[in-house]
């Protein structure tokens, strides 16, 4: 059976268009909102990323450890996240919800118990920031027999030969990261150099799904969607501060902006 990641990207394909994937901190600014948010967004957006906050971040920009740090202060742990996403998988069962993360919390955790936690609450994949190939392949194959997607990562500096393993070992979605920065850099490179660093890793297997994350906003969206998938994460973090700090409901605002993203791709 095919998962639900592998058929938004269908869908996407048939329709000749990016997948467009959002970003948002599980619990931002409270465990309410951030679960109206993945109700109104999801109404546009094809694959939802949730991070579970965290204090200690490797790749994480200013924006989004502001989000961490907003749903840390209101107390968010892991049981809050995975309670975010069983109540929003019940209402969306197909709209594929995928965790990102690094491992410490995992480790803590236990992999199985964490893992189970996953699958109970309905966790369609899994971005695991420091948990690189080939340390993640016994991790990558305990997603795969519960049938959780393992995303794997690739970067501009990734070797052609390690970046054949990893897309051989890889599950329904690889994903590409941009450019050397951390999340909400702005695009230094152009984004017909992003489009022909991706296109070569395309080659190396044509049938994968390959999406492209970093520094991707409104104003640079339209240039790269000839990608199978597109993640927009720091400007939303953004907005939703911006709103909170402006007294406005971030709902609303976050509905606007992924819409318009939205019709930037389509």
């Amino acid at each position: 059976m095919k998962s639900n990641i592998a058929l938004v990207f269908e869908n996407c394909k048939k329709k000749n268009r990016p997948a467009l994937i959002t970003y948002t901190v599980a619990g931002d600014n409270t465990k309410k909102i951030s679960l109206k948010i993945l109700d109104k967004i999801s109404k546009h957006a094809d694959i939802l990323e949730l991070g579970f906050p965290h204090n200690t971040p490797i790749a994480d920009g200013g924006q989004i450890q502001g989000s961490s740090h907003r749903a840390l202060k209101n107390g968010i742990k892991l049981k809050d996240v995975f309670e975010i996403v069983a109540k929003f998988k019940k209402k969306n069962p197909l709209k594929p919800l995928i965790l990102m993360g690094y491992y410490n919390l995992i480790y803590q955790n236990g992999e199985n118990i964490f893992l189970n936690s996953c699958k109970s609450s309905g966790v369609d994949g899994l971005i695991i920031v420091d948990l690189p190939y080939p340390e993640n392949k016994s991790f990558s194959n305990k997603c795969k027999a519960k049938s959780i997607n393992f995303i794997q990562l690739l970067s501009p500096t990734t070797s052609k030969d390690r970046m054949k393993k990893i897309i051989k070992d890889s599950h329904d979605m690889i994903y590409y990261i941009s450019m050397l920065s951390t999340t909400g850099g702005k695009l230094k490179v152009s984004a017909k150099k992003i489009l022909k660093n991706y296109n070569k890793i395309k080659r190396i297997n044509p049938q994968k799904n390959l999406v492209i994350g970093f520094g991707i906003t409104d104003k640079t969206i339209s240039s790269l969607k000839s990608a199978n998938g597109l993640v927009v994460g720091s400007m939303l973090c953004k907005t939703i501060t911006n709103s909170l700090k402006m007294g406005q409901n971030p709902v609303t605002k976050l509905d606007k902006i992924v819409y318009n993203l939205k019709k930037k791709i389509t």
